[in-house]
């Protein structure tokens, strides 16, 4: 279960962020209330998935892919440019992710 609430979470706060892009500065109605139930979901779940998980690997698991993800999400959702050096960036995110969850022994296998 802890990496479902992970996955959950991590995808609970990048909708949460993209509604906030959306919510133009909390000015419409909709993408601002998926704002704050999106980070209070996400936040409940990872306080979930910190007793089973040191803090130290779930956040970088829950940043790391939240950064990805957003900036996906900024592409499609808002025509946000990504160049070579974002790209780039990103897969080392991601390899540092498959790193921490397939080689380190401290994400709690």
């Amino acid at each position: 279960m802890t990496y479902l609430y992970l996955f959950i979470a991590i995808i609970s706060e990048v909708i949460a962020t993209s509604s906030l892009k959306a919510s133009a500065g909390f000015t419409r109605l909709y993408p601002s209330i998926a704002v704050v139930v999106g980070y209070i979901l996400s936040f409940i779940l990872l306080s979930l998935v910190l007793k089973s998980m040191p803090v130290g690997i779930a956040y970088a698991i829950w940043a790391g892919m939240g950064i990805v993800l957003v900036a996906c999400a900024g592409f499609v959702f808002f025509g946000q440019k990504l160049d070579a050096y974002a790209i780039g960036g990103m897969v080392l995110i991601i390899a540092g992710v498959l790193m921490i969850n397939l080689l380190s022994k401290t994400a709690g296998h």
